[in-house]
């Protein structure tokens, strides 16, 4: 490909062209495109929505394990085997205590994920008053993820000053039965325009190398431009022992880095997450990503460990990006490496699972 395919690719992005379904497919698939060439163009697309900027989130997992679903992917899911730390919701002086570590640690956005199908009506009003009192608290951003909801828990989170709800849609609609059978692709994509009607701005998402086309990954992108989806984290299977679906299909480190361009093109204002398998997957690698990324996980995922946030925040700088928070970055690296965890994200290739100090770190 000659300089003008990617000049191309830049300019329609930024005029809000969207291209045909085998454009998408052929920034995934086509040895003829110079990777290099092709981070750089999406570069030109993030810096102009997003400048150097990283926003750094982190996961509070507040409620683990014991979901009733059965998704092939996931180590709570009721089908999973994996030996995780389950336990009921956090009791909201830990949520309140980990929402200050969060701030303190850099965190722009603080994610509580809270495991199970959807939040009855008193657990939603619970949710709306944590919301509530992280918001009056604490400069952070806020964002939830409590499975299916409505129009009327949408409204009430809304009313309480929740800044984003995460609902991924994971796969496209015809593979999701492939990866679970207690709910539908409908249910997500409902849930998501309810939190659109209520006012909420959403965050969502997929997880690639679960056995899916390419044009699957394209589809996922096309609809969620479609949805105004704000956040998009772009996931990659991680592998854990136990669960229903275990290994990772097709994910090499530059097919990684294809998958984040054509969500950059395809969704050029959208803030693009490197979410999880971004160590795993990427590995050397895993710098390039915030060429096309403009935000990442810190403190690891769900349920597996991510790399010690010192080696995440040195990585970010000593590439030249801008941590978006009220600390300094120099003050971030150095609180980082007086708690610096240096155990491994995998073991034999499988990942880590957190253990209950990766997970409640207030207690």
């Amino acid at each position: 490909m000659d300089s003008t395919y990617y000049s191309g690719l830049v300019d329609r992005a930024l005029d809000g062209q969207v291209l045909d379904t085998s454009q998408y497919e052929q920034i995934l698939l086509d040895p003829d495109i110079d990777l290099l060439s092709l981070v750089h163009a999406a570069y030109a697309v993030r810096t102009a929505h997003w400048g150097k900027t990283v926003q750094v989130h982190i996961l509070n997992n507040a409620a683990n394990g014991k979901c009733p679903e059965d998704c092939s992917y996931c180590t709570q899911a009721k089908t999973s085997e994996v030996d995780i730390e389950e336990y009921p919701m956090k009791t909201t002086d830990e949520i309140l205590a980990e929402a200050k570590l969060a701030y303190e640690n850099g965190a722009f956005r603080y994610c509580m994920v809270f495991s199970g199908r959807g939040p009855s009506k008193g657990r939603t009003e619970q949710l709306a008053a944590l919301v509530s009192e992280i918001k009056a608290t604490y400069p952070l951003e806020v964002c939830v993820s409590a499975g299916l909801l409505d129009d009327e828990k949408a409204a009430v989170l809304a009313n309480a000053g929740l800044d984003r709800l995460n609902h991924n849609l994971n796969t496209s609609e015809e593979h999701y039965a492939e990866i679970c059978t207690t709910h539908t692709y409908q249910d997500r994509l409902e849930t998501l325009r309810a939190a659109k009607r209520n006012g909420l701005e959403t965050c969502s998402g997929l997880i690639a190398g679960m056995g899916e086309p390419a044009s699957d990954l394209v589809e996922i992108a096309l609809t969620l431009r479609s949805l105004g989806a704000e956040s998009i984290p772009v996931n990659f299977l991680l592998p854990f022992e136990g669960n229903e679906l275990v290994e990772p299909t097709g994910l090499s480190p530059e097919y990684c880095l294809r998958v984040l361009c054509m969500f950059r093109f395809s969704n050029p204002s959208a803030e693009i997450r490197i979410a999880a398998g971004r160590e795993f997957h990427l590995r050397s690698m895993e710098v390039m990503s915030l060429y096309v990324a403009n935000s990442l996980f810190l403190e690891g995922y769900l349920n597996a460990k991510g790399a010690a946030s010192n080696r995440t925040y040195e990585m970010i700088t000593e590439a030249g990006f801008e941590i978006v928070s009220d600390f300094s970055a120099n003050a971030l690296v150095n609180r980082a490496e007086a708690t610096a965890d240096e155990r491994p994200v995998e073991v034999n290739g499988k990942s880590v699972i957190k253990d209950l100090q990766d997970l409640r770190p207030a207690r």
